[in-house]
């Protein structure tokens, strides 16, 4: 679990919704909303994990999260560099037998008019299920992906990137191959659990018989507002969990995050998306609950209260991986998770963290199934997870704790611009 977490997304990216703007009533969500509106912007610059937009001084009133929208049409997907969400669903489908290109295409056509609806405050196109009739969009977001066999299912084999060959062995995987992988995949999460819900089902009914659910995973993280100022999220052991993700201010965000429009070696169809590294990391926390502070955070190589690097300051503070306590030992142990995460340990490979934690339940034994619904983005998933999940691999003090339990690789292509639909430059190319 690489430590960085999410960007919060430019301003223009998420807006307030405001009853105004709705286009008639009984059809929008939006015009429920009432007076929400005119304070709805106000999350837009600060909600989400970490506020690296302007953010307000006091908390956000709980009030203004169903305002708040994300947009559909842009040059990257949304659900990429949008803040951390309270509610996800990740869900994977298989193409129905018989399905192939023709039929992949109009199933995206459709969720792509479903989400375009629904992250505007909208009701589905047909045959809605009111689940969220008194909600706002409540930064609802809806990301398209593609898996290494949907490429053969659909006779685009010469189109399918070579980023997207299947993901090495690692020594920590205990993998299910039913919760593993997938002809599509798509991502859900909302600040809202009704609204998140809602759209899950939409997708689900809108696929139809042309593909059927693999798999499904349900997430959740920190409702914006819930603490008096934006901060990085802490996980569920404890630990701020993100201190150095990638920012968009980053001069080289773009490069280590997006596929650029030529010179990469991507199809041409690829410009402006990314690729999703998927992994359902469980958490063994009856054992970690066991250990003590100290060890907790030498196993991290931060303070578990601020997230500050055992060699001092504060969590934004560069840790210092030279210094040594009065004994002459290393004050960041040489296998904390924290030093060998670090980019510039690894050969600067560098992801974008944007996870959701995750509780199925106890288990017969009484252990808790809980963890980490683990969702990194990068250009190159060859000079981003891999290498950054091999080093944790030789060596992490975590891995004692934590257990791979399902993993999968998505190709998600860039934004669909007005009268689109999301792969279409892949479906029609």
């Amino acid at each position: 679990m690489p430590e960085q977490s999410p960007p919060q997304a430019p301003t223009s990216a998420r807006t307030a919704a405001s009853p105004e703007t709705s286009p008639s009533p009984g059809v929008s969500r939006r015009a429920l909303l009432g007076t929400a509106g005119a304070t709805g912007l106000v999350l837009g610059a600060a909600g989400g994990a970490v506020g690296y937009a302007a953010a307000p001084s006091q908390a956000t009133p709980l009030t203004s999260v169903g305002a708040n929208m994300a947009m559909f049409h842009g040059k990257h997907q949304p659900g990429i560099t949008d803040g951390l969400q309270a509610k996800g669903h990740l869900v994977a489908f298989d193409l129905a037998p018989g399905a192939g290109r023709r039929e992949a295409a109009a199933l995206l056509r459709r969720w792509s008019t479903t989400a375009e609806r629904l992250m505007a405050g909208e009701s589905a196109s047909s045959d809605d299920t009111d689940v969220a009739r008194d909600a706002g969009p409540s930064s609802l977001t809806v990301t398209f992906g593609f898996g290494h066999s949907f490429f053969s299912r659909t006779g685009l084999e010469k189109q399918r990137p070579v980023s997207l060959d299947p993901l090495p062995d690692f020594s920590s995987d205990h993998l299910d191959k039913s919760r593993s992988d997938g002809d599509l995949w798509v991502q859900i999460g909302a600040d809202d659990a009704l609204v998140a819900f809602h759209a899950l089902r939409a997708i689900q009914k809108d696929a139809g018989s042309a593909a059927k659910v693999r798999w499904q995973m349900n997430g959740f993280n920190r409702t914006p507002g819930a603490t008096a100022h934006p901060m990085t999220a802490r996980n569920l052991m404890g630990q701020l969990d993100g201190t150095r993700n990638p920012r968009p201010t980053d001069a080289d965000f773009d490069k280590r995050i997006f596929v650029p429009a030529s010179g990469s070696g991507d199809p041409s169809w690829m410009a402006g998306g990314s690729y999703a590294v998927v992994r359902r990391i469980r958490m063994l926390l009856d054992d970690w609950e066991k250990l003590s502070l100290t060890a907790q955070e030498n196993v991290i190589g931060r303070r578990k209260s601020n997230g500050a690097p055992l060699s001092g300051g504060s969590e934004k503070t560069a840790m210092d991986l030279e210094k040594t306590d009065a004994k002459g030992d290393l004050v960041v142990p040489l296998n904390a998770h924290a030093r060998i995460t670090r980019p510039d340990q690894n050969g600067g490979a560098a992801i974008l963290r944007r996870p959701f934690s995750y509780h199925d339940g106890i288990d017969a034994d009484g252990a808790p199934d809980a963890g980490l619904l683990f969702v990194c983005w990068q250009a190159d998933p060859l000079r981003g997870f891999v290498p950054l999940q091999r080093k944790l691999d030789r060596g992490d003090a975590l891995s004692k704790y934590i257990r791979h339990e399902a993993s999968g690789l998505f190709a998600v292509p860039g934004g669909a611009a007005k009268g689109e639909y999301v792969g279409q430059r892949l479906l029609e190319g």
